[in-house]
């Protein structure tokens, strides 16, 4: 290692991170636990609340959170205090809070990195030899739930304040939260955030690691995240199942009434939503987008599992796709209830259909008006006087960046640039994350750094979610760059507005 003495004249010589050693550092760390840390969590079924009603009796949180906390304990990072804190009927959150590193009278500030160790459901369709709690290496992937999605955020956020340290290099207090509720829409953060907020601070960088890349080939950054409504659409058209031979002809069926409903809010032969839920996307997002197919040609569909014969909604515009999933609403039936197995389905006129709808709306549109509109829309009138109801309603926010500062401008070219050989790329991300459109509103004048490494066939939420090991270890080290650079900018001096650009 490095002495102190070593570490001492670097600060006071203003000492920046070196490429060679950070590269070198983060290894080091990745190979003398990081890797086998993430194993042992992936071997934990901390399925998100939501999905799981016994989380607080059968422990897996409890045990994650310790697991991570175990590991950050004995990393030697200098000026490093950390908790689990938990209230009855809330889930953990690990809180960590790293002293600044540096030889100066300024003050620059806190940089805040968030995190969440949560995960979704098993689903089925893991290949052979491969499953949800089966960590497994594979052609430079680790497989298993969580890890990508987004286990490795602890691991990286330490992991690079060590790095600076280890080099002498100067970083500003970092707060780390690593949240353990986020797959089910983050219900327990807005209080926690609240408990904590003179202990956090306000950060003048928000860096949040639970995003994707478009590729494994140069850093990504995302520049908005769509928000999202969720529901179950009940249909009910009779008390009990009868006699499909004796009722149909008669009494409509649930499934079609359901279909129906569905239609009032999306085209079914298009997949465009009604009206309401669309927003005017602004022209610097419609131009990343082009940049962004241009970038990634066939592969923004060509990522995707499809059947042999089967293919995207278009492929003439492949900007017009980025948007799709990017700025314009879509739905998703993602579960389906009253409907017995085909095993056991008898000739029986269904009594009721349940339908799970999830809907990616709009960053910039908010998610109570929509989900309130689409719930007013799918209850209106329902045909032959069915019940319609859409059950347990809920909504979360999507998030559209800043203005960029020149500062972390430059400090993301010459992080992709020095570990990728690649600049940056800016791009929309169509899924959600609740934390980052509160942290929006709560730290205006805050920097965002919003990336990850859910790339191409990572699979986050469905079979065979794996890890690129490789690329994970370059956005650790870009993440160190950052850190210096921000200590660096805002030690020397505050930047006028006039150098900002918008993301």
């Amino acid at each position: 290692g490095i002495n102190a003495e070593d570490i001492l004249s670097s600060m006071e010589n203003g000492k920046q991170v070196s490429a060679e050693q950070t590269a070198a550092h983060v290894e080091k760390i990745w190979d003398d636990g990081i890797l086998t840390t993430l194993m042992d969590y992936v071997r934990i079924p901390n399925t998100s609340p939501m999905f799981d009603a016994e989380w607080e009796t059968n422990g897996y949180m409890d045990q994650a959170v310790e697991l991570l906390k175990n590991w950050v304990s004995v990393q030697g990072v200098e000026g490093l205090q950390m908790e689990i804190v938990k209230e009855p009927g809330r889930t953990p959150l690990l809180f960590i809070e790293v002293q600044p590193f540096h030889n100066s009278s300024a003050t620059p500030g806190t940089v805040l990195l968030y995190g969440h160790l949560d995960k979704q459901p098993p689903f089925e369709g893991w290949l052979e030899g491969l499953g949800p709690c089966i960590p497994v290496i594979r052609d430079g992937f680790l497989y298993g739930r969580g890890p990508a999605d987004d286990g490795y955020a602890v691991f990286a956020a330490i992991a690079a304040i060590k790095s600076c340290q280890l080099q002498g290099a100067s970083h500003s207090r970092c707060v780390i939260v690593i949240e353990a509720c986020e797959e089910s829409g983050s219900p327990d953060l807005p209080y926690y955030i609240h408990k904590m907020e003179a202990r956090i601070g306000i950060p003048n960088l928000v860096v949040c690691l639970d995003s994707g890349c478009g590729n494994y080939d140069q850093m990504w950054l995302t520049t908005s995240l769509r928000g999202m409504g969720a529901g179950t659409l009940r249909v009910n058209i009779l008390t009990e199942g009868v006699h499909s031979g004796d009722a149909t002809g008669v009494v409509p069926d649930s499934m079609r009434i359901a279909r129906s409903l569905l239609s009032r809010i999306e085209n079914e032969a298009s997949g465009e939503m009604m009206p309401e839920l669309h927003v005017a996307i602004p022209p610097e997002r419609k131009e990343q987008a082009k940049a962004v197919a241009e970038a990634l040609g066939k592969d923004v569909y060509h990522k995707f599992p499809f059947v042999e014969g089967a293919g995207p909604v278009a492929t003439s515009n492949l900007a017009d796709l980025v948007l799709n999933k990017t700025w314009r609403p879509q739905l998703a039936v993602t579960g389906a209830g009253g409907l017995p197995p085909i095993a056991t389905a008898g000739n029986v006129l269904r009594p009721e259909t349940s339908l799970r709808l999830s809907v990616r709306i709009p960053p910039t549109l908010p998610a109570d008006h929509a989900i309130k509109r689409i719930k007013e829309v799918l209850e209106k009138d329902p045909p032959y006087g069915a019940r319609a109801v859409l059950e347990d309603p809920k909504g979360a926010n999507g998030w559209d960046a800043p203005v960029l500062s020149s500062w972390l401008e430059q400090s993301l070219n010459t992080a992709s640039m020095t570990y990728f050989g690649k600049p940056p790329l800016l791009w929309g991300e169509g899924g959600s994350i609740p934390f980052m459109a509160m942290l929006g509103r709560k730290f205006p004048e805050a920097q965002f750094v919003v990336t990850g490494v859910l790339g191409p066939h990572s699979n986050a939420h469905g079979p065979n979610e794996c890890l690129n090991i490789d690329y994970t270890k370059k956005i650790i080290c870009c993440v160190t760059q950052i850190l210096a650079d921000q200590c660096k900018a805002h030690s020397s001096s505050s930047e006028p507005s006039s150098k900002r650009q918008r993301v």
